[in-house]
């Protein structure tokens, strides 16, 4: 899409010439903007408010060419989701956030409902303009009759004044001469108010059909865009190409719906099927876990076994123990050699008892673990079964 720096561009260079112009016309200038002070400097300071806002106009449509190229083709990484949304195209905007990422198709309809409110928004923007040129080109005019109605007002004094019956021409020249001086300054001030409100005028014309330009640039190419994603139906084309009317309007619009009613169920079905493949997902992840979980308890079953097979292989060591201990009592005390004997036996049945608790805790730990994955994942299937 075009930017409107082209059109910017244009203008700062009109206005740059136009300064150049003043500046070489400064004297002659400055002479008539002295005629009438009050009134010229009101069609200045309007002069000043229109270039503003001309400029303000291009400037605004920036920040809408972005938007709307950031959602033809978003970029990765381009911040788009902290773009702020755009003025102009706001019902745009709110129109197209729901089906942001998908296939965007609009009814012809829709398109000219969304192209007309731009219209509308362009022409409100540049009715302030249109009026600023409208009130130059009037101060302009009210200097011209304000300056006429002080001139016939002089020439009515001097006529009254001038005496004719003394004869004297000399002294009628001289009276007629200082008496015209005031007409002079109210013709002064008509020209004056007249010419600097015509090129105020001027100024703000051409700038107003430069944001014109820029405004139909912009509203042309959105027009394109939205001509290449709009859908027409049967009732809008006649079997020749022109437009018909065989199709009534609300055949049209139960048509318009039914499609759009089967592109919903579409994203409702492409949304089912993406449920059911992570549901799938899931399951395949659960049976996993499982097949992980029945491993480790066969190895903790094996694990049982081998401590009480090697408990078992104790109880003959415990009797022969419990046997010399009674022979020792009935024949005598232990000699230290026994003695020894016992202590490692005792501290090899602490450590035994010992890394058997360790073990069930353990087994008991990690069973406990595997059990709470498991029922979370059950509890997830069984949300997101309903959907």
């Amino acid at each position: 899409m075009t930017r409107p720096t082209h059109y910017l561009l244009r203008m700062l260079a009109f206005l740059a010439a136009v300064v150049a112009l003043a500046a070489l016309l400064s004297a002659e200038l400055a002479r008539a903007f002295a005629a009438n002070p009050l009134l010229n400097g009101v069609i200045l300071a309007v002069l000043l408010v229109g270039v503003a806002w001309n400029i303000r106009q291009v400037l605004a449509l920036k920040p809408e060419v972005e938007w709307l190229e950031g959602f033809r083709a978003p970029r990765p990484g381009a911040g788009g989701a902290n773009r702020p949304a755009p003025r102009l195209l706001a019902p745009m905007a709110s129109m197209f956030a729901a089906r942001r990422g998908e296939r965007l198709s609009l009814s012809a309809t829709a398109m000219r409902s969304v192209l007309d409110g731009i219209a509308s928004r362009l022409d409100e923007s540049r009715e302030l303009s249109r009026y600023m040129t409208g009130l130059s080109i009037f101060l302009g005019l009210l200097g011209t009759f304000w300056g006429l109605i002080l001139t016939i007002g002089a020439v009515a004094d001097v006529i009254n004044s001038m005496s004719v019956g003394s004869g004297d021409l000399n002294q009628l020249f001289n009276q007629l001469k200082s008496g015209l001086a005031q007409p002079l300054t109210g013709m002064g001030v008509a020209f004056s108010s007249s010419m600097l409100g015509l090129a105020g005028a001027l100024v703000l014309g051409f700038l107003d059909l430069t944001a014109g330009q820029a405004q139909s640039r912009f509203y042309s190419e959105l027009e394109e865009w939205l001509a290449g994603v709009t859908r027409l139906s049967s009732g809008v084309l006649g079997g020749d190409g022109e437009a018909g009317g065989s199709v009534p309007a609300y055949v049209q619009a139960l048509l318009e719906q039914n499609a759009e009613n089967l592109e919903n169920l579409q994203r409702i079905m492409a949304r089912g099927e993406e449920s059911r493949a992570a549901s799938s997902q899931a399951l395949h992840t659960l049976t996993e876990r499982l097949s992980i979980m029945a491993e480790q308890m066969r190895a903790n079953q094996v694990l049982m076994q081998r401590m009480a097979e090697a408990q078992s292989g104790l109880a003959p060591t415990l009797a022969r123990l419990a046997e010399a201990q009674t022979h020792a009592q009935t024949h005598g005390a232990l000699d230290d050699a026994s003695r020894a004997h016992l202590r490692n036996l005792e501290v090899y049945m602490a450590r035994l008892v010992e890394d058997l608790a360790q073990g069930r805790a353990q087994s008991t730990a990690e069973i406990r673990g595997e059990i709470k994955i498991l029922a979370r994942t059950i509890a997830a299937l069984a949300e997101e079964g309903p959907r």
